[in-house]
Order: structure tokens, then sequence, then C-alpha cells
């Protein structure tokens, strides 16, 4: 048996892949951390028969073979890629989230988030039944209730580009938090650019 131990920042995950191994060879275990999306990693700890391997670098590995103590290793992306293929397309997709900006008191996109939202439906489109909650925001200006109705606004209209592309509209939550989760803390009635926003989390 051949054991594939994959760690991100924020899980372990281990996977098996099941193969005989050919006469009078020993299993083999390999772990290898993988890195995050921002480069860089978690850490993992090997240990057999009073021998440890710390692995804290992207893409660093341990062998056990048989029975023997754990070897240490550094692969390359590539090696990772050919030897684990199978496995890695097996891995669901990672969270990701992304931001849309408003023109105020409006709920139509800035011209640079119109451009951004195009990334977003291609990265969306790649992603297998995502669950998708879409967030609307505010800035301070204008009352509460005003600010509730539009934060809703713009969460449905980013809503409605998404059924547009195909995503069930079953497995989208939407919500508007108006201006009670400021990215910018500031006071009452400042017009905040950052905080006229949609929050687009997809797991």
């Amino acid at each position: 048996m051949q054991a594939l131990i994959v760690a991100a920042v924020i899980a372990v995950m281990v996977l098996f892949r099941e193969s005989p191994p050919p006469p009078q060879a020993a299993a083999e275990e390999t772990v290898v951390v993988l890195p995050d999306p921002q480069g860089g990693s978690g850490t993992v700890v090997v240990e057999r028969g009073g021998e440890r391997r710390v692995l804290d670098r992207p893409y660093a590995a341990s062998r056990i073979r048989g029975a023997g103590p754990p070897e240490a290793a550094q692969l390359s992306a590539e090696e990772v890629r050919e030897s684990f293929a199978g496995a890695l397309s097996a891995l669901p997709a990672r969270p990701a989230s992304f931001v849309l900006y408003f023109i105020t008191g409006r709920d139509e996109l800035t011209e640079e988030s119109k451009t951004d939202l195009q990334k977003v439906l291609a990265e969306l489109k790649n992603r297998p039944v995502p669950d998708i909650a879409v967030i609307g925001h505010t800035d301070s200006v204008g009352s509460t209730e005003a600010n509730d109705a539009l934060s809703m606004q713009r969460a449905e209209r980013v809503n409605g580009f998404l059924v547009g592309i195909g995503i069930d509209a079953a497995r989208i939550q939407v919500s508007g938090r108006g201006e009670r989760e400021l990215l910018v803390p500031t006071g009452d009635n400042v017009a905040e650019p950052r905080n006229r926003r949609v929050e687009i989390n997809v797991r």
C-alpha cells in the first residue's frame, strides 16, 4: 500500500491508493506537504520507531519503506503532480473568496469590479457543484433601513450573474448586512468605497 498525506495550512488530508507491491518489495508510505494558495505551508510531523521528521516547507516529503524509519526528501511540484496525479485530482476545490465593489448609493459595479467579475465567473465555472454565499454590504452613509435594502439589492445583483452562468440558485445563499460589518471601520455618514461591496465565499 502506498499512502500520500497532503497537508495544507488549515487541513491535513490522508489519501490511500491501493497497489500491491511487486514481489520482494516493501510497501512504501509517502508524506508530502502541499503549499496553500499563497505559497506557504502547514507543518506535519512524521514519526516511527523513535525517528521523527518535521515537514514545514512546500513539497517537503518523508518516505517510509517497510518497517524502516522515515527518510526526508524535498520533491518538486512536477514530481508531486506526476507521482500523485490521481490523488490530487480527487481533492476537493479549495475554498475561495472574492470581493466586488459598487458605486455609491447604487447596485452597479465599479468599472474595475466589472472586469473582476469576469474572472470570478470564470473561476466558478471550473468548480463542480459549488456552494456559494453572497453577502452584500454598504458604507455608513444613509439610514440603517436604506442600507439594509441596498446591501440586499447588491447581493441579488451578483446572485443574478451567478445564476446567469448556470449555477443552481439553490446552491447560493444570499444575504445583506447593510453597514453592520464595515471592512474599513468609519464613523457614521462616511462614504468609504471599500465598504460598498459584495463578498462571494465559495466552498
